[in-house]
């Protein structure tokens, strides 16, 4: 399945951990879900061959511009994934030997670390499949980049939840804005080929259709 990579964004335990997870809205189950998700998708990828990148954060206040610092003051935020501390290590997951690391320092877009597209570039890649967190924050970035500079997108919508908005919202906005594909990682031969626009039209018609592929509903309030 050349051509796909997976990109795990930011799966770390100060944005996984339990936490992580007791902030994150009203049911914290929610982010261990699908942190555990993102971590077996690694293991999914590797077994059919598609290539894992891992992208990570480092949040120490010496990486911060002055506008970062300035909200964090404002809202009593502290820095997260501060570098050598427990809270900048993977969660639930390790990089295998020859697997890249690139890394963002106090930024949310992948394509602001060094390298990044450079390595996409050379090995030829067209879609980046998107595992991770925050489906609104960080993974949006990326995909957002990725799809102004003609990479196609899919988003594992098991693997990743948001932290601000409704995931609904979020993840029809990526779907509408960037065309991205989403899908579950039960499906790697879905989410990983690459084929050509007709093919992938004819692809997609003969599945059936339901409704935006979410993994948790949003009532207003």
């Amino acid at each position: 399945m050349s051509g796909s990579v997976l990109v795990v964004v930011d799966l770390q335990n100060d944005f996984c951990d339990a936490s992580a997870a007791a902030r994150h809205g009203s049911d914290p189950q929610v982010l261990a879900d699908a942190a555990g998700a993102a971590a077996g998708v690694v293991d999914q990828a590797r077994a059919v061959g598609v290539e894992v990148v891992f992208v990570r954060f480092l949040g120490d206040v010496e990486h911060q511009g002055p506008s970062w610092r300035r909200r964090d003051r404002a809202r009593g935020k502290r820095p997260k994934c501060l570098t050598g501390s427990r809270g900048a290590e993977f969660h639930g997951v390790v990089p295998a030997a020859g697997e890249r690391v690139f890394t963002k320092y106090a930024c949310f877009d992948a394509f602001l670390a060094e390298g990044f597209e450079r390595y996409l570039r050379e090995r030829g890649v067209v879609r980046l499949v998107f595992a991770g967190v925050f489906t609104d924050v960080c993974v949006d970035s990326t995909a957002r980049t990725a799809f102004q500079k003609g990479f196609e997108v899919s988003v594992l919508t098991d693997c990743t939840t948001p932290l601000h908005l409704p995931e609904p919202v979020i993840l029809t906005f990526m779907e509408r804005v960037y065309g991205a594909r989403l899908t579950t990682r039960a499906d790697p031969e879905l989410w990983a080929a690459c084929p050509s626009t007709e093919e992938e039209s004819s692809r997609l018609s003969l599945r059936p259709a339901g409704p935006v592929p979410v993994t948790s509903e949003w009532t207003p309030g």
